[in-house]
């Protein structure tokens, strides 16, 4: 937030419109930044510790000894981690959008003196809950991208732990692809759908 402030604040010092600070950055942050930053940051942290467990559960033959119980892995090991996943990643990105504001706040307050009443005024008056909204909804979306993907990656694991370190790799880099993608057709879903 407060690199995105700083960006923009300089453009808009241009323009003598420093007070709109606020209303871009929430805006950008709302329906963009925080969703697809926390999905690349869980993405990079907790799906390739997913990975990284679940394939080392199917190396070491630990899954195969759990369907030979009659243990469904998909129900033991995939289905928690995707309730946690769609509570959190929604929480992480709503914390990311305040802090990401507060930071705005502080760039555009201390550093392009923009006043606090105009700079709250101007984003509530731009910054609708329907913005706030379709980011946590990109964010629900991401949740389930990133542990369906990291989860197949890790079960489809095999090789040793050459394999381990193939599939938490793979796991990641097809997720950030696979997000950006995501997150194009949601927002023109969202937008012809207004």
């Amino acid at each position: 937030g407060a690199v995105f402030g700083l960006q923009i604040g300089i453009v808009f010092k241009i323009f003598k419109a420093e007070g709109i600070m606020g209303a871009a950055t929430g805006k950008a942050l709302a329906r963009e930044l925080a969703p697809m930053m926390t999905g690349f940051l869980i993405s990079g942290r907790a799906g390739s510790a997913m990975t990284a467990e679940i394939s080392t559960m199917r190396v070491n033959e630990q899954i195969d000894a759990m369907e030979a119980m009659g243990v469904d892995p998909i129900s033991y090991l995939v289905v928690p981690r995707m309730i946690a996943s769609l509570i959190i990643i929604p929480m992480l990105c709503g914390i990311f959008m305040f802090v990401g504001v507060f930071g705005a706040f502080t760039v555009g307050v201390f550093l392009f003196d923009v006043d606090q009443g105009v700079f709250f005024d101007k984003m509530v008056a731009i910054v609708k809950p329907v913005d706030v909204w379709n980011g946590l909804q990109k964010a629900v979306a991401f949740a389930v991208v990133i542990t369906s993907l990291a989860c197949q990656f890790g079960l489809r694991a095999g090789g040793g732990a050459k394999g381990v370190g193939m599939a938490t790799t793979n796991s990641v880099v097809t997720t950030f692809l696979v997000l950006l993608a995501v997150d194009f057709f949601i927002t023109y879903v969202q937008i012809v759908f207004k």
